[in-house]
């Protein structure tokens, strides 16, 4: 009894014990297994993202966007104007470490996990832009007569 009163004493005191802490404060509160597509600052900088994020919010129409509320308040409302203009919901989450250019600043999720095996948004689409540019390429056909002489 003694046990059982001093846990709820520690947990009213620290608040409930999260899993994985560490996971969840680097993917803004959520999980890794629920994370479509991640954009790091450096990402949120490149104005060639945006077009690979239309694609990926076209691409995942069920998914919730998170924004890192410690982003320069232009920059979250150029991806606020681009997540809203695609109808997805957005919360705007403010981490308690401070910001670094490598830090996630944007993240597609799920309610559930979806292990996907590749988020970062330019691993994830632009080895498929190009691949299909590659796909589309005129192939060099040899002749019926070339083959046989």
């Amino acid at each position: 009894m003694t046990d059982n009163l001093q846990q709820r004493i520690d947990q009213a005191a620290s608040g409930t014990p999260l899993t994985k802490p560490d996971e969840q404060a680097r993917y803004l509160g959520t999980f890794r297994e629920r994370c479509y597509v991640s954009m790091t600052v450096n990402q949120l900088k490149k104005e060639s993202n945006k077009n690979l994020l239309t694609r990926a919010l076209a691409t995942y129409p069920e998914a919730k966007v998170l924004i890192n509320g410690l982003l320069s308040t232009s920059l979250q409302a150029n991806y606020i104007q681009i997540v809203t203009t695609h109808k997805h919901a957005f919360t705007i989450v403010t981490p308690k470490q401070s910001l670094r250019e490598d830090d996630i600043g944007l993240l597609l999720v799920s309610d559930e996990a979806v292990n996907e095996e590749v988020i970062d948004l330019e691993a994830k689409f632009k080895k498929n832009v190009s691949k299909a540019t590659s796909d589309n390429a005129p192939q060099n056909k040899k002749s019926f007569w070339s083959k046989w002489f």
